[in-house]
């Protein structure tokens, strides 16, 4: 928990920027400006929106946010230092980033002696040349800077003196922030902790003028101090290529880092950045930092499960923290001791982020688990142990046969309304034929799918066409039902998966089938089990538009039990 003496962090997003250089990650104006107003929303201080002039998507995106601005973030133009061998004052791209019109500007330049004569094929004086000469043109254009040393602990680690030689010109031409960069991804924690902690100790003789670095050539501009930002503070940017993303930014904030940059559910180029939806709650939370609020810290979930959605990717369900199995509980041991004190098996409560608990049905399942899955969908089974026990069998049983509850807890439920004699008959499906078309010559095939069922004893023989034969057996089903349950109609049937059980069999192994549908307001999801690969999916099928309409029945029945 934090306090109002809590040592304070500042958060840096950059998943509109470095985000969306991960492979398979796309998106429009529209989902920046998104993003960044929930960002906003969740308190973050710093969001880079892009490199204006870089792409016209970018230059968009700054534009439109000067006409509707943030409410409480500092949108941040992200840039590198001029070309060699030219000046700030007559840079064309450092037009685009007074262009884009922001307070904060980042600029990124190189701290490794090998890139400065590799990729920038210049000289080691001339690259130090180019940080003095950006940062001071941006600052007498009334920009405040933020620098990214690039590729710093490959730098420092081949060259520290050269290395410290880059932040001394970015300081004293008046950067407020230095960020040390991981850039390839491969430094360890120790190493991480000991350079900040070296970086932290030579910056801090800065007011005496010692850097202990020898004979330097001083730049025409010293730092102008700022109360808010006292000068030089130090930032941390990390890659996930080891996997130490998140370890190496929680090392450099505790040997003296004040600025963490990351990416909503770590999202970057190769193995990605530092996930902040990890780094926010392991230093709020563990730590005692300051980063958002209490109750911004409460939307941490769902901001992360928002912004896989717009970026339209599957969120990561095993994700620490945010994920959908971060608090679940499987087996019947733990579970049982769960329900007692959570803190047996839980290092957080979930309600913190924003998350809940979960109590997960399998084969691994003790009579704890039935119990408190049932009570999560209103069903109280503690007086009721000896149907307790046959729910728990009959689970064991289907799960013996391939069916998998754990991802299925829409058909969990109807199985325990059924076991207690409570599933109510919506309909009945009579039966169904699929019938393909497979045309030579031609991309895509035709199904056509027909149904026959039964509402009230009234039987009901529809047929629908489709691009498949799952999608033609879903739109005749559909189709028969929604005069009797125009609800369907909102009913929508977002994802659909098929799993090979015994593949050795070949074409005669069994499926798996997991349907997840949706109502615009909840989702649900539904298994079915077959040697035939439409029998599984009609079964999944079925059953999620069932459950669809007892969700819609007991909204129903709450707001009828209200009035």
């Amino acid at each position: 928990m934090t306090t109002n003496s809590s040592p304070q962090l500042w958060l840096y997003d950059t998943t509109l920027r470095d985000g969306t250089q991960r492979e398979g990650l796309s998106v429009s104006i529209e989902d920046k400006l998104r993003i960044a107003k929930r960002l906003d929303h969740l308190g973050v201080p710093f969001i880079e929106g892009g490199w204006p002039g870089a792409n016209p998507k970018d230059v968009q995106f700054f534009w439109q946010l000067q006409e509707d601005p943030l409410k409480q973030a500092e949108v941040v133009a992200f840039c590198s230092t001029r070309r060699p061998n030219s000046t700030a004052a007559t840079e064309p791209m450092l037009q685009d980033i007074l262009a884009a019109g922001t307070r904060w500007v980042t600029i990124f330049g190189k701290s490794w002696d090998l890139h400065v004569t590799t990729s920038l094929k210049t000289t080691l004086e001339e690259n130090l040349a180019m940080i003095r000469d950006t940062i001071e043109y941006l600052r007498s254009q009334g920009r405040r800077i933020i620098y990214d040393a690039e590729h710093w602990f490959d730098g420092y680690k081949h060259n520290p003196d050269y290395a410290l030689q880059t932040l001394e010109a970015a300081i004293a031409s008046g950067a407020e922030w230095l960020v040390l960069c991981d850039t390839n991804g491969g430094t360890l924690p120790h190493e991480v902790s000991q350079i900040v902690q070296d970086v932290v100790e030579v910056t801090g003789k800065l007011g005496t003028g010692d850097w202990g670095l020898g004979s330097r050539k001083e730049s025409s501009q010293s730092p102008i101090p700022n109360p808010q930002f006292p000068i030089p503070q130090i930032g941390i940017h990390t890659h996930n290529d080891s996997e130490m993303a998140v370890a190496n930014a929680i090392a450099a904030v505790m040997a003296g880092a004040k600025m963490v940059q990351g990416t909503i559910n770590g999202y970057g180029e190769r193995c990605g950045n530092a996930n902040l939806c990890s780094l926010i709650p392991n230093l709020q939370l563990k730590l005692g930092y300051s980063c958002i609020t209490e109750d911004q810290l409460t939307q941490l979930t769902e901001a992360s499960r928002f912004v896989s959605e717009v970026v339209n990717l599957a969120p990561d369900e095993h994700a620490p923290f945010v994920g959908l199995s971060a608090f679940a509980h499987k087996g019947g041991i733990h579970v049982s001791a769960v329900e007692r004190n959570p803190l047996t098996y839980e290092h957080i409560q979930p309600e913190q982020v924003g998350n809940h608990r979960r109590i997960v049905i399998s084969e691994q399942s003790g009579l704890s688990n039935v119990l408190a899955k049932a009570r999560s969908f209103g069903i109280n089974l503690d007086q009721l142990k000896a149907e307790a026990k046959q729910i728990l069998q009959r689970l064991k049983d289907l799960e013996s046969e391939g069916f998998q509850f754990e991802a299925a807890e829409a058909s969990f439920a109807l199985l325990m309304h059924e076991a207690l004699g409570g599933r109510q008959k919506f309909f009945e499906v009579k039966g169904f034929q699929v019938h393909c078309d497979l045309i030579e010559g031609k991309e895509t095939s035709n199904a056509l799918a027909t149904v026959k069922i039964a509402v009230d004893g009234k039987n009901i023989l529809e047929a629908a066409e489709g691009n498949g034969p799952v999608a033609a057996l879903d739109a005749a089903l559909r189709k028969a039902l929604v005069n009797f349950y125009p609800q369907i109609a909102t009913f929508d049937l977002t994802d659909y998966k098929v799993r090979i059980l015994n593949g050795h069999t070949g074409t005669a192994a069994k499926t798996r089938v997991l349907v997840e549908s949706g109502n615009g307001r909840q989702r649900w999801t539904t298994v079915g089990v077959s040697t035939n690969i439409l029998e599984a999916s009609y079964q999944a099928v079925v059953e999620g538009l069932e459950y669809g309409l007892l969700l819609h029945s007991q909204a129903e029945a709450a707001v009828k039990a209200s009035s």
